[in-house]
């Protein structure tokens, strides 16, 4: 494909044939498996600096990024703050294969590869976040990224530790509301307040308080955000608001055993639809969704049970979610989710010989849906599954063994349940041909269970404005991929480039029919579409590389350029898929001298071609982006004046996968400023 391989050649092509002796990064030593981290630095450092090898906290072994064969990017430090925004999908974008669907500012959800909803699990704290996201597109996740204290996206099938709804991969946040170490100093904390102008306006404030000592912890944070309606190179976006209160406490005991300790969160979110706008001359207010979630959590663990290095993680949750749909302002369809979750790992062996870890993972869930647009019965579902993972490493080579099975049952009201038992296996390798060069291998099998909305909705669903009929009949989903990755690490230049191939046997999607049925209230015919199954095939190509272009007495500069494509059809000659994501290719050129940082950058998003029947093509675009910072030392207190510019040229771009393409732009030209306080 000529997009892939012209993303292969600008990566590779700067490469060194035959690479010199490098040095390599100093990483913080990896925590031990099942133990508490470590903590690595003091608060202000580890939210200004980048950390090369963070825990990933995902991985059942607590590796470091660097050390995963597994396709694995963790967003911190520096580089976190910068990407911070109202949606998780739009704080993790600028992760290579990674993209946002869109329903307006209020509706981010990630897309890894290709795929998203169902396929693409949002954890908070490597829990499920339990929020009906992939119900409906125009439902927001319930996860506050500007709380987060790293977060990490695992690309492809993540089946093998988070069951069947991670088949195209995850997303976890690690917001630290449960401590799991000892406070720099007994006391830290960060706090942060942004103001946006020109054509996105409003502002976010946040702040976190962390305090203690050897034996305990406690945690607090809150976060308000309030965006008006934003304004588009045609004119204002009418209903694009946002509003977004969000706060938890946490606290821990802690000890060379380990830790343990528990969190009450709340996250209250209300946003338009611009899709349906209403009509502001008349008074006519136009829809807009109010939600509302508590969460409670428990979390630990106990070190070296039975062995240096090996001992026990467990985590639990309750969580009880509410969002109310609003149509001219009175209540319309109410939707509730509550949910039990829990997670037990055991990690066994010593890095000199095999690792391994067993676990297992159980939750309960009831789905309710209440009024016009309830177009999924009541629905309990029940899972649960245990999952291994194993390692060895010889002299410069590593190989992943792992394997999981589930046992997932959905049952409707008024109808017969489904049960179904996924099984996903894994094979990886890691080879390390020089001291600058690592080569990866990936084999997944993995299989997912269909969800509630597939399985048995049958009703009006205005916010795609479609008739959506389930099917009971639906079998399992299964992925097959393979990956290839080549990574290459000098003293000026990190680079990683990644080809995969994932073929779907039974893949899931929504299918139009050809009827029509007639919606009274919109006085319009709505399309009837119906969940089916075929196969499908997604290739793509993705990667990354920094250059350290110079150190010198005028700083550091340095460019990253990066990209990514996915082709996605269904098998047999069936045509394209709908709303995926189309190519991107960027460049990011940062400069930092003493303490001052700056950064400037453009994202080239193609033109999508490659549509479903009925789907239009989408426009590329180019949205310029620039960052400028300025940080300060006084004592036990940092602090840091900051200024972002977003698509500076003012330029038109529509979201391919969105479904209000034609009706929702993104903002035009924006600029914020904002303080960072570190203490």
């Amino acid at each position: 494909m000529p997009r892939q391989t012209l993303l292969a050649l600008a990566l590779l092509a700067a490469l060194p044939l035959h690479a010199q002796q490098a040095p390599q990064a100093t990483s913080p030593q990896a925590t031990p498996p099942g133990s508490a981290p470590r903590h690595q630095d003091n608060a202000k450092d580890k939210h200004v600096k980048d950390l090369a090898g963070v825990v990933v906290t995902a991985s059942a072994l607590q590796d470091t990024a660097d050390t995963l064969s597994k396709p694995t990017e963790v967003l911190s430090g520096a580089r976190l703050d910068e990407n911070r925004a109202a949606t998780l999908g739009e704080t993790v974008s600028s992760v290579p294969g990674v993209q946002s669907s869109n329903f307006g500012p209020g509706v981010g959800r990630p897309i890894i590869r290709g795929t998203d909803g169902p396929r693409v699990a949002i954890l908070s704290g490597g829990l499920s976040s339990q929020d009906v996201s992939t119900v409906s597109q125009d439902h927001a996740p319930a996860i506050e990224p500007f709380l987060a204290d790293q977060i990490e996206v695992l690309k492809g099938p993540s089946t093998l530790l988070y069951g069947s709804g991670a088949i195209g991969g995850a997303v976890n946040v690690v917001d630290g509301r449960i401590p799991d170490s000892p406070i720099d100093n007994g006391f830290s904390g960060r706090a942060e307040t942004r103001f946006f102008g020109g054509d996105q306006g409003g502002n976010t404030t946040m702040a976190r308080v962390d305090g203690g000592n050897d034996r305990f912890a406690l945690h607090a944070d809150a976060v308000y955000r309030h965006a008006p309606d934003y304004t588009t190179p045609d004119g204002r976006q009418q209903n694009s608001y946002i509003d977004t209160r969000s706060g938890a406490l946490g606290g821990s005991l802690l000890g060379d055993w380990g830790y343990v300790g528990l969190s009450a969160s709340r996250f209250n979110d209300e946003y338009g639809n611009p899709g349906e706008p209403g009509n502001p001359v008349l008074g006519e207010r136009g829809v807009y969704l109010k939600m509302h979630q508590d969460r409670y959590e428990a979390k630990g663990a106990l070190n070296d049970l039975w062995g240096a290095g090996n001992g026990l993680r467990f985590s639990l949750a309750h969580t009880g979610y509410e969002h109310t749909e609003f149509e001219g302002g009175q209540p319309g369809t109410i939707f509730r989710k509550n949910a039990n979750e829990g997670r037990v790992e055991a990690t066994f062996g010593s890095r000199d010989g095999w690792q391994g870890a067993l676990g297992t993972q159980l939750s309960a869930s009831t789905f309710l849906a209440i009024g016009e647009e309830a177009f999924v019965p009541q629905t309990s579902t029940r899972a649960y599954g245990v999952f291994g993972v194993a390692r060895r490493s010889w002299d410069g080579f590593q190989l992943d063994l792992g394997a999981r099975v589930d046992n997932v049952k959905s049952s409707p009201v008024d109808a017969a349940s489904r049960d179904f038992r996924p099984l996903s296996l894994s094979l990886a390798g890691g080879w390390t041909l020089s001291d600058a060069w690592k080569l990866t291998l990936n084999l997944d099998r993995a299989e997912r269970a269909p969800v509630e909305e597939e399985l048995f909705s049958d009703g009006p669903h205005i916010a795609t404005l479609a008739y959506e009929i389930g099917n009971a009949g639906l079998r399992k989903e299964a992925a097959n991929q393979l990956e290839l990755g080549l990574q290459y690490q000098a003293d000026w230049v990190e680079a990683k480039v990644s080809a995969y191939y994932n073929r779907f046997d039974n893949f899931i999607y929504l299918a139009d029919t050809g009827n029509t049925w007639y919606w009274e209230e919109g006085d319009q015919d709505l399309p009837v579409r119906q969940w089916t199954q075929a196969n499908a095939r997604f290739r793509g190509l993705e990667g990354e590389a920094s250059f350290h272009l110079a150190r010198n007495d005028s700083g550091d500069w340095d460019l990253r350029v990066f990209g990514d494509t996915v082709r996605a059809t269904l098998a047999n000659g069936g045509g394209n898929l709908p709303r995926i994501a189309p190519a991107r290719l960027g460049a990011q050129l940062r400069w930092q001298h003493e303490n001052w940082r700056a950064a400037l950058g453009a994202t080239r998003t193609s033109r999508q071609n490659d549509v479903a029947a009925n789907e239009t093509p989408t426009a590329g675009y180019t949205l310029v982006d620039a960052h400028l910072s300025r940080h300060f030392d006084s004592g036990n207190l940092s602090w840091e004046l900051f200024a972002d510019g977003s698509n500076l040229t003012n330029q038109v771009a529509r979201v391919h996968t969105s479904f209000l393409k034609d009706q929702v732009m993104l903002p035009g030209r924006s600029v914020g400023f904002g303080v960072r306080v570190f203490f």
